[in-house]
Formats: structure tokens, sequence, C-alpha cells
């Protein structure tokens, strides 16, 4: 009988440590996500979306964020999963993801509704998330922010194609001529075509200030400088894993505004990332008196015309 029920205990033991062994673990949600808050909670909740995919936010925080929150703003900026100082080697950088993880650091530091900062791909990002969550979404402003992508692409490659042929320059004409050859979904017609515009000093501000190059002095001498970490995978993973790649999200915009969600736009008008065609039609949307266009400006306002970036935030929260 004792032998019996040794035996019997045994074989329970047995089933149950084969089944422990079957469990799969469980990944979580959100990995270690760097978020970082400037000013004091229960001041208007503003976070900075960055570009990307490929982006961080260290060029927002060590120059922007500070400034911004003495104005008496609560700043949030963060990295993206897989992105920046949010290491994260099964991030799947779809905009579903970003949303999950932008909904995580709203109830982290306890905020029911915010303003977002759209920045470069950070406004699709943003855009995506207030779309489908308008009711945590009190404003849109969107700073050099994408919103329809292949015109961004026509506009970079036209714009180069006439300046390479001005030139004479062979190198630059066969590379455009090759990335028109690219499926224009893909990852490397994205790249190359960015490729070109940076040749083409598409970013820079066309005259830098004395202010403008204390902004970058202080940025280049800065611990954040020296976080600026960039996953090279990141374009990749994106376009592996989302569907919605190279859109136009100008009807997603004019939805919001009948979401009772406030859209606002900070742009420069030498970005070259988009034609005054984009900018114009932009500019319907919003409304001319909440679309902010900054002279001697490029695709960072906040560091070309930091002075005026920062008015520009609170003429629109004070709306």
């Amino acid at each position: 009988m004792c032998n019996r029920i040794t035996n019997l205990k045994f074989k329970i033991t047995l089933v149950l440590f084969i089944a422990v062994l079957s469990v799969k673990p469980q990944r979580t949600i959100a990995q270690q996500i760097y978020s970082k808050a400037y000013g004091e909670k229960g001041n208007p909740a503003l976070i900075y979306v960055h570009g990307g995919p490929r982006g961080n936010s260290t060029l927002f925080e060590g120059t922007t964020a500070a400034a911004l929150s003495e104005r008496g703003y609560y700043v949030i900026v963060y990295d993206r999963r897989g992105e920046g100082r949010s290491a994260d080697p099964g991030a799947k950088l779809t905009f579903d993801e970003a949303g999950i993880d932008l909904n995580g650091l709203m109830k982290k530091y306890g905020l029911a509704k915010v303003s977002l900062l759209g920045h470069s791909f950070g406004g699709l990002v943003s855009t995506m998330f207030a779309n489908t969550f308008p009711e945590k979404v009190e404003r849109l402003i969107l700073v050099g922010g994408l919103f329809s992508q292949q015109e961004s692409y026509d506009h970079i490659l036209n714009t180069s194609l006439k300046i390479a042929t001005q030139k004479k320059d062979t190198a630059i004409l066969k590379k455009i001529s090759n990335i028109k050859s690219f499926d224009k979904r893909s990852a490397v017609y994205r790249k190359q075509t960015y490729e070109v515009a940076s040749h083409n000093g598409f970013f820079k501000m066309p005259a830098p200030t004395e202010a403008s190059k204390r902004v970058d002095k202080q940025y280049e001498n800065s611990s954040f400088s020296k976080s600026n970490i960039r996953n090279d995978k990141a374009p990749l993973l994106f376009y592996e894993n989302e569907s919605r790649v190279n859109i136009d999200t100008k009807p997603i915009l004019k939805d919001l505004l009948n979401k009772k969600i406030k859209l606002s736009a900070i742009y420069g008008l030498q970005d070259g990332v988009f034609s005054k065609k984009q900018l114009s039609d932009l500019k319907k949307i919003t409304g001319s008196s909440n679309f902010y266009a900054i002279e001697n400006c490029s695709h960072y306002p906040f560091v070309d015309q930091q002075g005026k970036f920062l008015n520009s935030v609170d003429e629109i929260m004070n709306k």
C-alpha cells in the first residue's frame, strides 16, 4: 500500500514537471522603454514623438525639452521600442506597437489626455495614434511631420534631379535613375531617396545663426549626443512588419478635426522634404491661423529656430 502511494506521488510530480516545461515563457509586451519627464506634473502635458524608424529623441531632449518645460509644460520624451535607447531585439516597429508604447507611457505618467509633438516620421506615428485613440489626444502638433510620403519622395527626387543635371553630377544622376526603378513601397527606395536629400543638404538650415550654432554646440557637447543610438535594422523591420507604408494621412488629419482634436503645424520654409504644394495643402487642413511657417529653417525647427519654435508652441497651447 505504501509503495503504491509513493509511486502515485512520483507520477503526479512527474506530470506536473513536464507540464511546467511545456509552458512557453510569455514575452513582455513593452520591454524597457526609455523615457524622461521635464517640468511639473499638473502642467499641460506634451509628449515628443521622434522621427525614424531608426531615430531617437536625443536631439530634442538635449536641446529643447527643458527649455519648453520652463514655459510651464510637463514635457515627456521617450524612444520608441527597438529604437534609440529602448533596445528590444523582438520589436516589430509597427504603428500598432508604437500605439501600445504611447498608451503605456501615458499610464506610467498618469496622463489621461495629452498634446503630441510629432516630428518627421513621428508625425505619422502621432497621427495614427490620434486617429485610433482620439479621446486621449487634446492637440496634435506636427513639427516637420510627414503626412504625404510619396509626394515628399517625388519632390526630393525631382528637385535633386534638377540640381544634379545643372551640376552635371553623373553619380547622383545614376543613383536617382536606380532609385526610380525600385519598388516605391520598399525600404531601399526610402533609404536611398533620403540619402540623395541629405547629399543636397535638404535637412540643413540655409543660413545658421549665432543662436542656432549655440544650440548645436550645446547638443554636441552633451551626454545626449553620446547617447545618439541608431538601430540600422529598424527601417527594415518596419517595412517587413507594417503594411501601412508610404501613406498619405491628409484624409486622416481632416477627420481628426471632426473628432474634436486641435490640429496645428510648425514647419521650416526651407525643409527640403516638402514641396510648396504640400505645405499649402496642409495649411488648408489646419487653417492658416494654426499653421506656423518659419523662415531660414529646415527639418528641425526646435534647433534651427528654437526661439520661434518655443513661441509657436506657446501660442498654440494657449489658444
